[in-house]
């Protein structure tokens, strides 16, 4: 795909689609509840449609009804083992929180994904269920595909987690609501925390205090009403556009801005970006976010701030190529078992355009503010590489762009590029 270069004056307001990590959870919790859950807002990217399907393979009924998508829970009891193994495609949300989910259930499955797929470590997952006592195993130990033998044996315990990872503690979480005892999950550092949240509006019962989670099984959810506020991770494209081009002023309506994914909020405050948050909706926990062009300086990015933005640091770090000074970003390891190897795909794409970035064995250091020309660029089948790359785009002054594997977009945001083409007046 060409890319559009040299573009100023981005106005307008993108109404970003629904976030991505609580339509995973929404048809998961519905599945899980008794009754019917109505969920508004659900994204309908290729990730969560992947979760939707599988569900679906489980026997759940899940149907559209205008806007919103209808789930008819029966409880976990009501899971069937689908006839074939299920492919995922690749996400990695719904493997891992499902692993978790389903190895309570009465059923058979194999859970397999694409090639990204088969690279990303399952381990981490797989540790705690087994000292859980579940019945699960993987290929190598480690990889996809996942075999998971459903079991009423399930013990509770004690897991302290050796990384900051959402996605590892949710599957915790999951296997605990119908594990016999209490489960207890001790934090390396706070992460998102719409399992937990969901967990309470599906009419569950779990403690937190601090960095410690517990929770007591089994228990019997019920199904709910739910709105799926857009997605701060895909709102990050625009947000650091609005920054950079020249010019500019774009408005992102109802955004979640849990406390737990709003990490991109305080850096763009702590680089002196001109941000505005308004019409804070309490209740749904988001907010109008409106962001103006801007002169930027660098800043640290780390320790606890990580597990926060830890989606959005390929566009931070495409920010921080125009910012004043250096910006380091560290504790940031988990980037190296995203789609890609983020920390080292970020640098090589965007070092293509002219800047000037560094890799370290936890993250980046970027030198700013540079000047991007243009280049033959890859997202290497990297969703969130391809979008950072088609903003860095729009401030290349000379020459052309011209961005390979495109379609990763589709993934999580199928709207990006007419959303981004309607800031400039132009389709893409």
């Amino acid at each position: 795909m060409k890319l559009l270069t040299n573009q100023q004056q981005l106005i307008g307001t993108v109404r970003v689609p629904g976030d991505k990590s609580i339509s995973h959870r929404s048809i998961m919790f519905g599945a899980l509840a008794h009754g019917i859950t109505r969920v508004t807002g659900f994204l309908e990217a290729e990730d969560c449609l992947s979760t939707l399907k599988l569900f679906q393979a489980l026997g759940v009924k899940i149907e559209r009804e205008g806007m919103q998508l209808v789930i008819e829970g029966h409880g976990i009891e009501a899971f069937r083992s689908p006839r074939q193994a299920v492919d995922i495609g690749n996400s990695g949300t719904t493997i891992r929180l499902v692993t978790g989910l389903l190895a309570a259930s009465p059923i058979d499955v194999t859970l397999f994904g694409d090639v990204s797929i088969a690279k990303r470590p399952m381990a981490r997952v797989l540790i705690p269920l087994l000292q859980m006592k579940a019945q699960v195993s993987a290929r190598e130990e480690n990889y996809a595909p996942i075999t998971i033998k459903g079991t009423n044996k399930l013990q509770g315990i004690t897991y302290r987690m050796p990384v900051a990872s959402a996605q590892v503690k949710s599957a915790i979480l999951l296997a605990g609501l119908h594990a016999k005892g209490e489960t207890i999950v001790i934090e390396k550092e706070k992460t998102r925390d719409h399992t937990e949240d969901m967990i309470r509006q599906f009419g569950g019962d779990i403690e937190i205090n601090g960095k410690e989670i517990r929770l007591k099984g089994p228990q019997r959810l019920i199904g709910q009403e739910m709105m799926v506020p857009g997605d701060i991770s895909s709102a990050a494209f625009f947000l650091v556009a609005g920054l950079i081009a020249k010019d500019s002023e774009v408005t992102l309506p109802n955004v979640g801005i849990t406390a737990t994914r709003a990490g991109i909020l305080e850096v763009i405050e702590a680089m002196q970006g001109s941000l505005f948050i308004r019409d804070r909706d309490l209740e749904n926990q988001s907010a109008t976010l409106q962001v103006h062009s801007s002169q930027l300086q660098a800043t640290i990015i780390e320790g606890a701030l990580i597990p926060r933005l830890i989606d959005e640091l390929p566009i931070i770090a495409l920010l921080a190529t125009q910012a004043e000074g250096t910006t380091v970003i560290r504790d940031a390891e988990e980037l190296k078992v995203k789609e890609t190897n983020r920390i080292d795909v970020t640098a090589s794409e965007l070092r293509k355009m002219g800047a000037n970035i560094e890799t370290t064995d936890d993250g980046l250091i970027i030198n700013g503010p540079t000047k991007l020309h243009g280049a033959v660029v890859d997202s290497h089948g990297d969703h969130r590489i391809g979008m950072m790359l088609a903003i860095a785009s729009l401030i290349v002054e000379s020459g052309t762009v011209e961005l390979l594997n495109a379609e990763a977009v589709a993934v999580s945001y199928p709207s990006f590029f007419s959303d981004l083409g309607s800031l400039i007046g132009e389709g893409l």
